[in-house]
Formats: C-alpha cells, structure tokens, sequence
C-alpha cells in the first residue's frame, strides 16, 4: 500500500533551518508531482510548495518564496523541504502529499524563541 513517511520537524528558534523529508512507498515516485503542505493551529491546510515528477518545475507559495527550497530524489524516493529563515508563522504540522491523491501522517514544526 501507498506509505508517505516524513520526518525533520523539531523546535527551532525564529531564524533558525529546518529540512524536511518525506519517503514514498507503494507507488512509481519518479512519476507523479509531490508536494508539501501545511496546517497551523485554527486554519486551514494551505499548499507550501510543489515539485513535478523529474523536478523541473516548482511552486511555492508566496509567504516562503525565497526561503524554503522543495526538492526530490528520485532514486531514494524521497521529497524534500529545506526551510531556511523560520518565522513564528511558519508553526505548522506539515503534511507531505501524492499530489491529489494520498497524505502523510505529517510531522510538527515549531518556530519559538
């Protein structure tokens, strides 16, 4: 069956880095778009960042342009999410996703002093 595992997440200090990863299972991973997705505290879940199939394509949302970097390798059939320059609003559980199709358990990130 499809498994979508992410780790990384932790306290980290406002400024501080994170990297997040997200192993796949029970699928063909180099052929389908990831994405990593977030969820904070009485909100919504939003799209962070997206990432095609072969990585040529990415999208992020525009609260993180500049400081996370979503990325993949396709022999380790693992998604990555580097996340540089944390803000306290960047306080989330985040979620890995097969785009359009399955989630992970997700992994909490909090950005305190």
């Amino acid at each position: 069956q499809v498994q979508l595992v992410e780790s990384g997440g932790g306290l980290v200090q406002p400024g501080g880095s994170l990297r997040l990863s997200c192993v796949a299972s029970g699928f063909t991973f180099s052929a389908y778009p990831m994405a990593w997705y977030r969820q904070a505290p009485g909100k919504e879940r939003e799209l962070v960042a997206s990432i095609a199939p072969i990585g040529d394509n990415t999208y992020y949302v525009d609260s993180v342009k500049g400081r996370f970097t979503i990325s993949r390798d396709n022999a380790k059939n693992t998604v990555y999410l580097q996340m540089n320059s944390l803000k306290y609003e960047d306080t989330a559980v985040y979620y890995c996703r097969r785009i359009a199709r399955d989630w992970g358990q997700g992994t909490q990130v909090t950005v305190s002093s």
